[in-house]
């Protein structure tokens, strides 16, 4: 088998497709680590929309997809970033997918989170002409819902917040309100501006210094309420020395989709669980990493995942929070999915060689269980754009 796939200059290269995938098995939960995959949501493609409809979800396919995340012991946090969250899925779609995705969790055993943020707190011609209170509400409304749904709450970036706080201390008061009133502890999200520009100064400074120590002051203060944080600032070392000043019994899960082999494998001060993006493509062989870790053999570890990080950071170049699309290609050529469309048109946001060079570290990877699906699907693709075969 070969396909031929874009080269530089716009010339075309020859490629032979990996015939095996790698050997994985489905397993429990692991014993070393705590690990979550965000998870992508499937469009239903024959849904009449526009990119400014609501989401159009196939709720089956969707379903199916977290169920193969959960065979593998892997953890979904759901209604994250990876889900399109505030790129496609708006906030009525995500109350939706965590009820549904709470509810086959319960079915099924598998470990869920679910992301609590202010989207049903739209930016208007004015931005977001909202207070404090109202920003304090929609969180709350959120929040009711996922426990409700008997699923641990991820108080995820506001948008809002970050666009009317007059600094750290609004952060301080907002927060301190919903972990105070939070029933079982919760996972803090910082994400980054380089996932979401409108994010750019959370905690109160552009200073990742000082909004650092905001961050912590939360925590401090509310330690029996915070499960852990999640950190995607896609900055490892800054990662290591937050979670070295974190109180005992808090938990640091990655975010870090550039250097997550080490984060999770750590050092003789401690190491980082995981919630990330990349293990939606990466689950099966993300899992079995995680298994080798559990026998205490990070050398064996590492040596499963670290030749992912170029797959992972490809898929996560500038602009990175279209990541999302590379995330869906992947699952459609791996067949979880019959289509390559996503909610709100995501599919066009990058390029040909952008997905050619997905699609060749992928199957380098062994990560499509069908081969040669994976291929046709690849060669129709290009068909599309006019590459002949």
């Amino acid at each position: 088998m070969t396909i031929q796939l874009p080269a530089e200059g716009g010339a075309l290269r020859v490629y032979s497709p990996r015939v095996e995938p790698l050997a994985v098995t489905a397993g429990a939960p692991f014993s070393s680590r705590t690990v979550y995959s965000a998870a992508h949501v499937v469009a239903d493609p024959y849904a009449d929309v526009s990119p400014d409809s609501p989401a159009a979800v196939d709720w089956d396919a969707t379903l199916a997809f977290r169920r193969h995340l959960w065979s593998h012991g892997l953890g979904v946090a759901e209604a994250m970033d990876t889900a399109q969250r505030g790129m496609g899925l708006d906030w009525a779609g995500a109350a939706e997918l965590i009820r549904r995705s709470s509810a086959e969790a319960k079915a099924v055993g598998g470990l869920i989170a679910c992301g609590v943020g202010t989207d049903q707190l739209p930016v208007t011609e004015l931005g977001y002409p909202y207070s404090l209170d109202e920003v304090r509400a929609a969180y709350e409304e959120q929040l009711a819902l996922v426990e409700e749904s008997g699923s641990r709450a991820i108080l995820m970036a506001s948008r809002a917040l970050a666009a009317i706080a007059k600094g750290p201390e609004d952060y301080l008061e907002v927060y301190g309100h919903l972990l105070r009133q939070a029933a079982e502890p919760v996972v803090l999200h910082w994400l980054g501006p380089m996932f979401d520009p409108a994010l750019e100064g959370y905690w109160g400074s552009t200073d990742l210094d000082a909004a650092t120590s905001t961050f912590l002051e939360v925590i401090a203060a509310h330690p029996d309420k915070v499960d852990g944080i999640k950190v995607s600032l896609l900055d490892a070392q800054r990662e290591i020395d937050l979670r070295r000043k974190l109180p005992e019994g808090v938990r640091c899960y990655t975010g870090d989709d550039f250097n997550y082999p080490e984060l999770i494998a750590g050092d003789d001060q401690g190491f980082s669980h995981a919630l990330l993006g990349i293990f939606d493509p990466l689950g099966p062989l993300a899992a079995e990493a995680v298994r080798v870790l559990d026998t205490g053999n990070t050398g064996g570890f590492r040596e499963l995942l670290d030749p992912t990080v170029e797959l992972s950071r490809h898929l996560f170049q500038r602009p990175t929070r279209f990541y999302k699309t590379g995330v869906v290609f992947l699952a459609w050529l791996a067949g979880h999915q019959e289509h390559f469309t996503m909610v709100g048109g995501l599919q066009s946001s990058r390029s040909l060689p952008h997905f050619a060079r997905a699609y060749e570290l992928a199957d380098g990877l062994g990560l499509f269980p069908d081969p040669a699906l994976a291929e046709a699907r690849m060669k129709n693709l290009l068909s599309l754009y006019g590459v002949n075969q």
